[in-house]
């Protein structure tokens, strides 16, 4: 590992920002070399020492609000202003880094685009950019809002009535709205998760107990042992870390380079993250799940596995291994499949079976499958039956939006009005019932982010907000949603307030003090709905003032009041993450964290002794594992009947998206809707599974896409709202294979369009021989609204989902398939 142990600390940060360059570090798709020794890293000289200008005169502790890696950051002010953004240096997993995005963080506050009082609709069509708001207060703007809730609820109900909030709000704030909604009587108070990530912590939470990544960065204070940084083994399904966890991944590659750990990555295009790998094997798009399978196979096969473990704590082991050979999984069977050759699936499967501690890390580029939650099932049997599970440095450390004891309130007072369903899975459901009225009609949205943008079949999405009664953004800026929005109203950035911020990955959690104060009339979210309540006691003639006052007190809009006395009284596991602890410690505390004297727990699921108080504190006294039998749980009978009235099964066979083509299985979805096993109170379509593919599918669409994030610059929409962010990568660059662009005429940086059967966007072709010859990456978060590179001479661009299709989701966690879509490339 020679090849990281000179690596620069700020050099990789600079080297990530470079999309597609650093991958050109790997040659071929199997077997790879790590990028030779980078040069030693001089220290930089501090040149603004004795500056009357630049020197601070304060410095405030904050958090990035940006990418999961949690950076702290040190806000560097003078005369009242922010001048300058640095990393946290005392945290031994951030090092000091940041990487480009946290000085972006000033560029949002001090941001000439940002919405400074609240907005009413005056004329426009919705959607138009031509659409004019007039400033109204925020008394107005709330009475008016209560109003038509009220009058939705009394008329047709109140579940035509949904919200969907953003995972870069601060940590609270869907508590908060699940309470207004519970008050209100409406399911639908949904979150970002179907959008992002949510397969990864069903799956992990069906399997082993806590639908949580199972390890963490930096050391355990329990055992004192490095964690994820003690592993041997780093294997990384179709996440590119470097830029979508940056500085985390550059702690993994520090520790990489005294450990010798191996890092392969399976991802059907070489990244920033391959750059850095032993191995890169490029899969066909969406068979992440036949690997897995095939892994299993040759492991049982081999007896690779960990028996002593597998003896004492799993359930359903011969089950597993009777499934793989009924349904003829092999690596033969996984090269048809994924066109990995064998010999390649057998040596990753014993690389990753004898290293130990080995762990498995994903993120969207799994989530984003029709069979997300049965590939990360998979994955987690082969952790398990490898013994990696409840070690430091194993473990599945699958990104998700699981917020760790969901940050519980006090029961409400008085009785609430009963929610009648089914509830919306997440947004993505929000156009079927608008345009549909699919289970029923939907009137009202309250909006936070951006599915204008990252929604599936971003044309259907677009039709149904144009027919929607009332719609609701709150945010920074005019983005897309805002065009269709009748209220717009101003809340703050991360800097703006006093709040919580999570690295959703290993359950890590830091304060952030505010710097400024809000700009505008900007109000905190939290402060929102609890004035909403408030002004909803004024027209609610069912309920006395009370009802809502009572249960959404004014007290609570003091974040620190909030969160000891409400949130850490109230969660399980939370009783040692007080906000005068959080704000002393200069890195993250790790929920669970059951008593002030705890350390915060890092390895879940641990062998020791410590393990016991954390059991007992989330009410498993006595279990390893928090599942009904208190072990990993690959099958019992419970599970597969649960799961098969959805048609789906505790094992299941290998399927895939329909558009995939090529022999590979696929799935049918039945017009009956069922209970949805995985999300109570929801519904979801029964399925066929291992339903042979039709090969007519892609005639005329011979490429497979699949979309994602553009670079380490953008995270959602937001840094496209800055000028760094413009200025770095404002251009849609498609990733297409040269041969490939050869036969459709194409040259690298021609205009081109990307189309698929629902569509087309405008991009600027990037030959790349590092991304398979069948497959083109599209990066998405560009949209029609971001006006910031006018200035710039820089193109506005469609979304890149008006290329999905929003029928092929997975239909238990309800993530839309956004990593494969058939389509061609034409010269525009």
């Amino acid at each position: 590992m020679a090849s990281d142990s000179n690596l620069s600390r700020r050099g990789f940060l600079k080297l990530s920002a470079a999309t597609s360059a650093a991958a050109g570090f790997v040659a071929g798709c199997e077997a790879t070399t790590p990028p030779p020794p980078a040069e030693p890293a001089r220290a930089a000289l501090d040149l603004t020492r004795n500056s009357g200008a630049l020197q601070p005169d304060q410095i405030v502790r904050a958090a990035c609000q940006f990418c999961n890696s949690l950076c702290g950051i040190q806000v560097h002010k003078k005369g009242g202003r922010i001048i300058d953004i640095k990393g946290e240096t005392a945290d031994p997993v951030q090092d000091g880094n940041l990487c480009v995005k946290g000085p972006m963080m000033a560029q949002i506050a001090y941001n000439p685009h940002r919405i400074r009082t609240p907005l009413r609709r005056v004329s426009g069509a919705k959607g138009s950019p031509d659409s004019r708001f007039e400033p109204i207060s925020w008394d107005q703007a709330l009475a008016e809002i209560a109003k038509k809730l009220v009058e939705i609820r009394d008329t047709t109900g109140a579940a035509g009535v949904a919200s969907k909030t953003s995972g870069r709000l601060v940590r609270g704030v869907g508590s908060i709205i699940g309470r207004f909604f519970d008050l209100y009587g409406s399911p639908n108070a949904t979150d970002v998760g179907p959008v992002c990530n949510d397969a990864g912590g069903d799956a992990l939470a069906w399997t082993f107990g806590l639908g949580n990544f199972t390890n963490g960065y930096g050391k355990d204070g329990i055992t004192g042992q490095e964690d994820l940084g003690s592993s041997k083994f780093f294997l990384f399904f179709g996440t590119n870390q470097a830029e979508t966890h940056p500085v985390t991944f550059e702690h993994l590659l520090r520790a990489r380079a005294h450990t010798g750990a191996k890092l392969v990555v399976v991802d059907p295009r070489q990244t920033p993250t391959s750059a850095f790998a032993d191995q890169h094997i490029a899969i066909r798009p969406h068979t992440d799940m036949a690997l897995v399978y095939a892994m299993l196979a040759h492991i049982l096969r081999q007896k690779l596995y960990d028996a002593a473990f597998v003896e004492r704590w799993v359930v359903g082991f011969d089950a597993l291994v009777k499934h793989v050979e009924a349904q003829g999984f092999s690596p033969e069977w996984g090269e048809r499949m994924t066109t990995i050759p064998a010999s390649t699936i057998r040596a990753l499967a014993e690389a990753y079976a004898t290293a130990r501690p080995a762990a498995i890390f994903c993120n969207a580029g799994i989530s984003h499958q029709m069979n997300a939650f049965h590939t990360y099932r998979a994955m987690a049997f082969l952790a398990a039956i490898t013994g990696n599970i409840g070690k430091p440095g194993g473990g599945c450390n699958f990104m998700h939006n699981t917020w760790p004891g969901d940050l519980r309130l006090p029961k409400i007072r008085g009785e609430v009005p009963e929610k009648k369903g089914p509830a919306l899975l997440g947004p993505d459901t929000f156009p079927r019932a608008i345009l549909d009225e699919d289970p029923y009609r939907l009137r009202a949205v309250f909006l936070m982010g951006n599915p204008l943008v990252d929604g599936a079949n971003a044309a259907r999405v677009r039709a149904a907000y144009e027919k929607l009664e009332l719609l609701v953004y709150p945010g920074l800026f005019l983005e897309e949603p805002a065009l269709f929005a009748d209220y717009v109203l101003p809340i703050p950035s991360v800097l703006e307030q006093e709040c919580v911020y999570m690295r959703r990955d290993d359950r890590a959690i830091r304060w952030s003090d505010k710097a400024i104060d809000p700009i505008g009339e900007a109000r905190p979210d939290i402060h929102v709905w609890i004035d909403l309540a408030h002004a909803m006691a004024e027209v609610d003639k069912k309920n006395p003032p009370s009802y809502w006052k009572d249960n959404l007190p004014a007290a609570w809009k003091d974040y620190r009041t909030l969160w000891d006395e409400v949130f850490v009284k109230n969660t399980p596991g939370m009783a040692g993450m007080t906000s005068k602890r959080l704000r002393e410690r200069t890195e993250p505390l790790r929920w669970p964290c059951p008593s002030e004297d705890h350390p915060g727990t890092s390895t879940l699921y641990l062998d020791h002794p410590s393990w016991a108080s954390v059991a007992s504190a989330l009410g498993h006294a006595g279990k390893r594992f928090f599942t009904p039998s208190g072990k990993v749980e690959i099958f019992t009978s419970a599970i597969h009947e649960k799961l098969a009235r959805a048609g789906h099964a505790a094992l299941p066979p290998f399927y895939s998206h329909p558009e995939v083509g090529a022999g590979v299985p696929t799935i049918e979805h039945l017009a009956e809707k069922v209970p949805n096993p995985l999300h109570p109170g929801s519904s979801t379509p029964r399925v066929k599974l291992g339903v042979p593919p039709n090969e007519g599918v892609r005639a005329g669409f011979p490429l497979l896409g699949m979309i994602g994030r553009p670079s380490v610059v953008h995270f959602a929409t937001m840094t496209q709202w800055t000028q760094t962010g413009k200025l770095m990568n404002g251009i849609r660059l498609v990733q297409i294979h040269p041969r490939a662009a050869a036969r459709a005429g194409i040259r690298d940086g021609d205009a081109i369009r990307v189309e698929s059967p629902r569509g087309g966007i405008t991009a600027t072709a990037l030959l790349f021989d590092g991304i398979r010859e069948d497959t083109i990456f599209v990066p998405n978060f560009f949209g029609p609204a971001q006006k910031v590179g006018d200035d710039l001479g820089l193109p506005r661009y469609e979304p890149a989902n008006v290329l999905i299709d929003d029928r092929h989701f997975d239909a238990l966690s309800g993530q839309q398939a956004y990593k494969c879509c058939a389509c061609r490339v034409v010269r525009a």
